[in-house]
């Protein structure tokens, strides 16, 4: 075997006896497994179609014993490693632009607030023809993002396209930008908080997004919807701290591994950020793991509504452990439950109230009537007596007989028919897709809402 090989196998063994059961003694088959590792590792070196390097080969080999476990567990090498560090810290040295890429050029999709490139004018639908003079164009996303981070005060010179002006440079530099995992806004006398992630930052906005929204209300906050579609997860003590901050006891989540010892439960602590106002939680498929966590000990402590479809249903907690030099791994190491004791691994989280995310459409044009409209029918005490008559007068010569006579009372008059060529149908346009949380779009947030507002409705008739 080759000094390479033997390295090799060395660096197979350090990861495969993660493997190995604890307290067996028979290592000499697990020995004997390893060598099959070289035969094989020997032969695509010295017979692959195509040169492989010994990195590459080892890396895959890893990172295929890791995937073939479970769907979440993988290996990292560096960049990945450190990338996923970026991700979840929050913040990063770059130019706050929220960017996606439009026929081989990047496109803003919006500044964030108070960054540099939110004080250079940037706006939404400028596009990002040239970084530092080398243009845009050839670059995948990431490789056009990855030139545009560095490190903090280092200057940057884009050439901007507005329009159909001419391009234009604007030279910024960078600075430390924290990843906005929190948005609010509010929606008369009801929050709404949208969290799209669990990253370092996420407990910090939720408070601040809370505050905000209790001053913007002047006191008068009557509910919150917080929405936690598409939310696919992140750090497990960000979940447990926004659990925390609205529920005042008992526990929140617990995980259990393969070692009984190593469970551990996680308890709320005094102390309610909402002071107990009405809540309700948007969830669908999209929301899985700390999403899950969330919905989960709300629902359990029924200290909200859930709200929506069905969740994602990941139910397990990864570990990322470092290899020092080589990256690192993302090993599954336990599931959690929720504190009624579900595993919610594999079902997700059923919504107290299903609703499906649908188009409303107001059907125009269709009559109604009221008993207002009746030959003879009484005046209303509180109107003058001109007004009741002149009200019957106007209605009665606005009314429309039905087609055939008889009377108009409670009849309807036919739809006009669809008239569509022989053996063809007509043209149907998919609707398009509400974007979250936009109230005038989004069928699920409104349902939030009113149900809300159905709630302070009932307490305010209570107070009174």
């Amino acid at each position: 075997m080759t000094r390479t090989l033997r390295m090799a196998a060395a660096a197979a063994i350090a990861v495969c006896l993660y493997t190995v059961p604890a307290g067996s003694d028979d290592t000499s088959e697990t020995y004997r497994q390893l060598n099959l590792f070289g035969d094989v590792f020997e032969r695509v070196r010295s017979s692959y179609v195509e040169e492989v390097s010994d990195k590459a080969l080892v890396e895959a080999a890893i990172n295929g014993m890791l995937s073939s476990l479970d769907p979440h567990s993988s290996y990292m090498d560096p960049q990945s490693f450190e990338d996923m560090q970026v991700q979840t810290k929050g913040e990063f040295g770059g130019l706050g632009i929220e960017v996606t890429m439009e026929n081989g050029v990047v496109r803003v999709v919006s500044p964030i607030d108070d960054t540099p490139a939110f004080k250079a004018g940037l706006q939404p639908g400028d596009f990002i023809v040239a970084i530092d003079g080398e243009p845009v164009m050839g670059l995948s996303l990431s490789q056009a993002v990855d030139k545009m981070r560095g490190p903090v005060d280092s200057p940057i010179k884009l050439t901007i396209q507005r329009g159909q002006g001419d391009p234009f440079d604007v030279t910024l530099k960078r600075a430390v930008i924290k990843i906005q995992s929190v948005r609010s806004r509010l929606e008369g006398t009801i929050g709404y908080v949208r969290i799209t992630s669990f990253s370092e930052q996420t407990d910090v906005g939720l408070k601040a997004a809370i505050d905000k929204l209790k001053q913007q209300a002047n006191g008068k906050l009557q509910g919150l919807v917080l929405d936690l579609r598409n939310n696919p997860g992140g750090l497990l003590d960000q979940a447990i701290a926004v659990s925390d901050d609205f529920i005042d006891q008992g526990e929140i989540v617990s995980t259990r591994g393969r070692d009984p010892k190593a469970a551990q439960r996680f308890n709320a602590t005094p102390g309610d950020i909402t002071n107990g106002l009405p809540m309700v939680v948007l969830i669908n498929s999209g929301s899985a793991s700390a999403s899950e966590i969330v919905a989960g000990a709300l629902q359990d402590h029924r200290r909200a509504i859930i709200m929506g479809t069905t969740s994602f249903g990941k139910g397990s907690v990864q570990t990322i452990i470092p290899l020092p030099g080589h990256g690192a791994i993302r090993l599954t190491t336990a599931r959690y439950y929720t504190p009624s004791g579900r595993s919610i691994q594999g079902t997700g989280i059923s919504p107290d109230i299903e609703v499906k995310q649908a188009k409303l459409e107001v059907i125009a044009d269709q009559p109604e009537h009221h008993e207002s409209e009746l030959r003879g029918a009484l005046n209303n005490d509180g109107l003058k007596p001109d007004q009741g008559q002149n009200q019957n007068q106007n209605q009665d010569q606005n009314q429309t007989p039905p087609a055939g006579g008889g009377s108009s009372s409670g009849s309807t008059p036919a739809a006009p028919a669809t008239t569509t060529t022989p053996g063809t149908a007509p043209a149907q346009t998919p609707p398009p897709t509400p974007e979250l949380g936009d109230a005038a779009q989004d069928y699920q947030l409104g349902r939030a809402l009113d149900l809300l507002r159905g709630l302070a409705l009932i307490q305010a008739q209570k107070a009174n």
